[in-house]
């Protein structure tokens, strides 16, 4: 689809009566559903992995995504817009499948990124955008008072999925973490070990299950301290 077209969608559809509203996020099984299975093949995902995404394109398609996820793919503080700049090409295809098929809870995200406005080419587009995009480190961090025991805790159950600095696996769908806004890694982790992240990896449930609190605080502060990878920055891009 054509940028021009998708703004001219979007517009429309905000423009619209309560009445007229489009559609709400529909719901699809998720892991409180027997026989959930994570990342199970779907055809638009397939669509989307299959074409190298054109980072030109997906930079004006990206455009009705900056309000929220600022220009440089940065994220807010808050818990609600993640730092996108820099993450797996696989892993930024599977969320916006899964928000748009109702597997990811997420009607805010779930307009633009609905079948009507973006094709699962755009997605590919999209998603190679912003994995071109320098890291910033400027994210929002804990309070830093138990980095000990977020490192110890992230040494011994997450580095072995997310790896040794947080930089995550493309191939197996694990997402980047190092440099994520605190607030945004701690509702996540809370939400995976409490049920409400419906399209979480069983695998991550079971390692968290007995997290406390204070615990998820943790880790999450440590991995928002963690560096973004070698060459993955704006300051090493100009060198």
């Amino acid at each position: 689809m054509k940028p021009s077209s998708l703004i001219l969608i979007l517009s429309a559809c905000a423009s619209l009566p309560a009445w007229a509203q489009p559609p709400v996020q529909p719901r699809a099984p998720g892991i409180e559903s027997k026989g959930y299975v994570w990342n199970k093949p779907d055809k638009e995902k397939t669509v989307a992995l299959s074409r190298s995404g054109d980072p030109a394109k997906g930079k004006e398609l990206y455009r009705v995504c900056q309000g929220c996820h600022q220009d440089n793919g940065a994220g807010k503080s808050d818990a609600d817009y993640p730092q996108l700049a820099g993450q797996h090409v696989t892993v930024l295809i599977k969320q916006m499948v899964d928000v748009r098929s109702g597997r990811r809870d997420n009607p805010k995200m779930h307009p633009f990124i609905a079948s009507e406005v973006l094709s699962p080419e755009d997605m590919a587009d999209v998603a190679a955008y912003l994995n071109s995009l320098p890291i910033p480190t400027s994210n929002a961090k804990g309070d830093g008072k138990h980095l000990d025991r977020g490192k110890y805790l992230y040494e011994k159950d997450c580095a072995g999925c997310h790896g040794e600095m947080g930089e995550g696996d493309a191939v197996k769908f694990y997402p980047l973490v190092a440099s994520q806004h605190f607030d945004y890694l701690f509702y996540e982790v809370e939400q995976i070990r409490d049920g409400g992240r419906r399209n979480a990896n069983p695998k991550m449930v079971r390692v968290i299950r007995k997290y406390s609190d204070s615990d998820l605080r943790d880790v999450s502060d440590y991995m928002s301290r963690l560096p973004p990878p070698v060459g993955k920055t704006a300051s090493a891009r100009q060198k």
